[in-house]
Parts: C-alpha cells; sequence; structure tokens
C-alpha cells in the first residue's frame, strides 16, 4: 500500500515537472531540452536523427572471476582401538567360621483351665395359627362336540391275471463209462541194522582235604571314655559398696564356660576270630565211555504197477420248452365317500368360591439361663539353655588377575583433495555513452548560444 502511494506522487510530480517551460529531458542523457542543438529542438525535425547524433561508444575494463580447479594434499588423522592387557590385583574376601556359644532361654508353654460362668439368653419358639379367609375365582373347563362332514377318496385294489408264453432250455445229463489205464504204486519195507556208536558216563568218586575257615565269636568287654561337653559355671559373689545407696550391694559372680567329661562306660561286644580246618571233601567226576550197538532202520521203496478201471464222465444236451404261466398285477379304482367326525373344542366358565385356611405364624419368648465353661489360658516361663552356633567373618587377600583396556590412537595418512577457487582476469568491453557536448550537464549554455557550447566541449 505505502508503495503504491509513493509510486502515484512521483507520477504527480513528473507530470508536473513536464508541464513547465524549463521541463529536463531524460532523452541519450540530457538533462535539459535547452541543451540540445537547435536542428534536434525544432518542432518539425526528425527525432531519430536527434538521438543518432548524440550516442557513442566508449572502452570500460571490468574484473571478471573464473573458477579454476586445483588439488591439495592434506593430512587425515584415523582413530583405530586395540586391546592391551593390564595386571590389576583386587581383594578377595573368604568366608570362615568360628563357632560361638550363647545362653538362650526358650520358652516353656503350659496350657491351663478356668472355670467361667456365663448368662444366656434362650429362646422359646410357639407356632401359632390363625384363621384367613379369602374369596377365588375358579375356572371351569367344559369339552363339546360338533359334527364335521368331510369327504375322502379311498382307494379300491382289484387283483387281475393275464397269461404270459415264454421259453426255456433245460438241460439233459447222460452218465457214459469209458476204460482208462493207470499208474498205481505199492511201499515195500526192508529192515536193515547200523553200528552205533555212543557215549555213557560213569561216576568215580575221589577224596581230598581243603582248608576251610570257621568264623569263632568271642565276648570282650570295651572302655569308652565319657563325652566331653561344655557347660556354664558362676563363681561366688562378693558383696560391694554402693556410695549412691549407701549400702552394701551383692555383686554376682562371672560366669565362665568349663569343659568336663562324663565317666567312661564299659561296654560287651562280640568278637570275630576265624581259624582255619581240615575239611574232608568227596568229589564224584563222571568219566566217559564209548560204546557200541546195533540200530535197526527200515527202508522204504515205492513199486510201480499198472490198473485197468472204468471212469464215467457226464455229457450235457439243451432242450427247448415252452411255459405258460399267469401273471398277477393290480389296479386302483377310488371312490369318493362321505365322513363325519367330532371336533372337540373348549369352554370356560368362571365360578367365585370362598376358601379359608389356617396360616401358621411363630412367637418367640426368651429365658435367662446360667451355663458355666472352660477357658484355657497359657502360662509360659523361660529355661535357660547354652547353643553353640557357627559365626562367618570374612579374611582378606590379594588375588591378581588380567583385563583388557580399550586404547584408541590417531594413524595420519594423507588425502589428495580437489578444491576450486575464483582466479580474477580483466576483460574490456564497449559502452554506450552521449558524444553530444551540449549533453554535458556542467556546460551552461541554451540552444541560442552555439558558440559557448563548442568552448565547453573543447
Amino acid at each position: 500500500m505505502k508503495h503504491t502511494m509513493w509510486g502515484s506522487a512521483l507520477a504527480t510530480l513528473l507530470v508536473v515537472a513536464g508541464m513547465g517551460p524549463n521541463a529536463d529531458a531524460g532523452l541519450c542523457g540530457a538533462n535539459r531540452y535547452r541543451c540540445c542543438p537547435t536542428p534536434a529542438c525544432a518542432p518539425c525535425g526528425d527525432y531519430c536523427n536527434a538521438k543518432v547524433q548524440c550516442v557513442g561508444y566508449r572502452t570500460v575494463k571490468e574484473v571478471v572471476y573464473d573458477r579454476q580447479e586445483y588439488c591439495e594434499n592434506i593430512t587425515v588423522y584415523d582413530h583405530c582401538t586395540e586391546k592391551v592387557p593390564v595386571t590389576c590385583s583386587r581383594t578377595v574376601y573368604d568366608t570362615c567360621y568360628k563357632d560361638v556359644s550363647y545362653t538362650v532361654c526358650k520358652p516353656v508353654y503350659q496350657t491351663c483351665y478356668k472355670t467361667c460362668c456365663y448368662q444366656v439368653r434362650v429362646p422359646h419358639y410357639k407356632t401359632c395359627y390363625r384363621t384367613c379367609t379369602y374369596t377365588v375365582r375358579k375356572p371351569c373347563y367344559k369339552t363339546c362336540y360338533r359334527d364335521v362332514c368331510y369327504t375322502v377318496c379311498k382307494p379300491v385294489y382289484n387283483t387281475c391275471y393275464r397269461d404270459c408264453c415264454y421259453t426255456v432250455r433245460k438241460p439233459v445229463y447222460n452218465t457214459c463209462y469209458k476204460t482208462v489205464c493207470c499208474t498205481k504204486y505199492r511201499t515195500e519195507t526192508q529192515t536193515c541194522y547200523r553200528d552205533v556208536c555212543y557215549t555213557v558216563c560213569k561216576p568215580v568218586t575221589t577224596t581230598h582235604y581243603e582248608d576251610v575257615v570257621v568264623n569263632e565269636y568271642k565276648t570282650v568287654t570295651k572302655t569308652i571314655p565319657g563325652a566331653i561337653r561344655y557347660q556354664c559355671v558362676q563363681d561366688p559373689g562378693k558383696c560391694v559398696w554402693d556410695p549412691c545407696k549407701c549400702c552394701c550391694v551383692y555383686q554376682p559372680g562371672c560366669v565362665r564356660r568349663v569343659k568336663c567329661q562324663d565317666p567312661p562306660r564299659e561296654i560287651c561286644c562280640r568278637v570275630c576270630c576265624p581259624k582255619v580246618v581240615k575239611k574232608e571233601v568227596t568229589c564224584t567226576r563222571m568219566v566217559p565211555e564209548v560204546c557200541t550197538k546195533k540200530v535197526p532202520y527200515t527202508v522204504s521203496r515205492c513199486v510201480p504197477y499198472t490198473v485197468s478201471q472204468q471212469v464215467p464222465y457226464t455229457t450235457c444236451s439243451w432242450t427247448c420248452e415252452t411255459v405258460h404261466k399267469k401273471v398277477p398285477y393290480t389296479t386302483c379304482t377310488m371312490v369318493r365317500e362321505c365322513c363325519t367326525k367330532k371336533v372337540p373344542y373348549t369352554v370356560c366358565e368362571w365360578k367365585t368360591e370362598c376358601i379359608t385356611k389356617q396360616i401358621p405364624y411363630t412367637t418367640c419368648h426368651y429365658t435367662c439361663e446360667t451355663r458355666t465353661k472352660q477357658i484355657p489360658y497359657t502360662t509360659c516361663h523361660y529355661v535357660k539353655e547354652c547353643c553353640t552356633k557357627k559365626v562367618p567373618y570374612c579374611v582378606p587377600r590379594q588375588e591378581c588377575y588380567t583385563t583388557y583396556v580399550t586404547k584408541s590412537k590417531c594413524v595420519p595418512r594423507c588425502v589428495t583433495v580437489k578444491k576450486v577457487r575464483c582466479v580474477p582476469r580483466v576483460v574490456c568491453r564497449q559502452v554506450p555513452c552521449c558524444t553530444d557536448p551540449c549533453c554535458d550537464p556542467c556546460c551552461p549554455t541554451t540552444c541560442d548560444g552555439a558558440g559557448a557550447g563548442a568552448s565547453c566541449c573543447n
């Protein structure tokens, strides 16, 4: 909006300035119209002719920058990592155990009972009845029948017969005989003998002596020392003067742990005493003996012989025969018949009836009653007991171990990089300019004074 207002104001000023007698001209670099030559300012002159007379060219030097690529070596550092073994030491704690004696007081609980009397309210329930009369409507259903006529079609079946002729082929069998010679075999048996060797084991008895270990048991008496145990013993106390109370106060003695041993005991045990004894051993072994005997065996062979016999065979011939038979078939005829049936329907009537019934209800009254019950309670007293427990403690020691530490280092290497730079160079070019001396704004001549304009241009 601001640019539009400034543009409108500038256009107005230009129009007002152009309407004055000394209006400036912006053609070909001239500042005022009065500086133009006479032919150019003439109202009947040619504008193109005046423009050609004012334009010229001059050489201007200008610096231009060209892009040039060049190579440059730079040093690049690569980061590498490696694992280096490092020996370190650390403190390791070993857990050991030591026996610690302590005295505990174990509670001993005993359950006792005490008698407690209390009163309870015992409810007594009684069932009573009251008479209640009410009226009900009862439905009375009555079944009636009406006659309904309907027509049915009943099928009437009739069995008829028709004659059917067909031809059958009957086989006729004849038995004939023929003479056939066949070979048969009979078995002939012959008994032979062969020698067979067999082994017989005969018993042979021998006697020898062997060393046998016999266990004998003897009763031996052994003495077993008593068990070693620890018990707490309190030293005798003494009376000490207490300045706060101004009297003698009994101070108990120290409690110390004493090692004592139970009396020895004798036990009887049986001891096995082995001894070697000569024992007579009778051994029976079987001695094999080879014998020979005659064993009979039977040899069978088949002897062929020829026999003639009559063999029956059957021949079959076919005979055609015509047969007549009655084939039954059934015909069906539908006959209409009018029937009547009783169709039931129900009629409902409501009747009012007065009913009386006994409704039970329960009444309750309470009676106080004294009862007795045994209430258990527990009493507790403490019994001192000496116990031993394993108390762990830590023993430090130094242990060496090897670990790996990752270290990084920089490795230089040379890299060739292409870069671009701007190189300046001078360029000459032609620039249009005004060669008319009247165009110089420093010359104070008018269009009427031609001589003064020439001296200004010189």
